[in-house]
């Protein structure tokens, strides 16, 4: 595994529903990972240049902007992070984004959110 196991995984939860926050919070903290939570695209530009994260659950959209905002951010200041989308969205297909490991459609399964926590966080490359 690529992640250092002396420290917990960080997870940061990009959402901007408070409740769907809180579930995928409380959901992964129950499987040891460490929550990092913003509800707007700034606060979690903030997050990436300040806190290790190893996995990123990204709101396709967050309040007025989109999620795909964050991607230059996130390569630049945490380029080992491995990034899922979340969408709500009646789309088809998932978009396609230079950067983005996986795509989970709300509503979501919680087995489906952890399981693809736990392989992305395999995969992530901590700096």
């Amino acid at each position: 595994m690529s992640v250092n196991s002396h420290s917990p995984t960080t997870v940061l939860v990009v959402e901007d529903d408070p409740a769907l926050r809180m579930l995928c919070r409380v959901n992964l903290e129950l499987e040891n990972y460490r929550v990092l939570e913003a509800e707007t695209v700034t606060r979690a530009g903030e997050l990436l240049t300040s806190e290790p994260i190893d996995v990123v659950l990204l709101d396709l959209h967050v309040g007025d902007r989109r999620g795909t905002d964050l991607l230059p951010v996130l390569r630049a200041e945490r380029p080992g992070a491995a990034v899922c989308l979340l969408s709500g969205t009646s789309e088809s297909e998932p978009p396609e984004e230079e950067g983005v490991h996986d795509f989970i459609r709300k509503p979501f399964d919680l087995e489906e959110l952890t399981a693809t926590v736990r392989r992305l966080a395999s995969q992530a490359v901590r700096h």
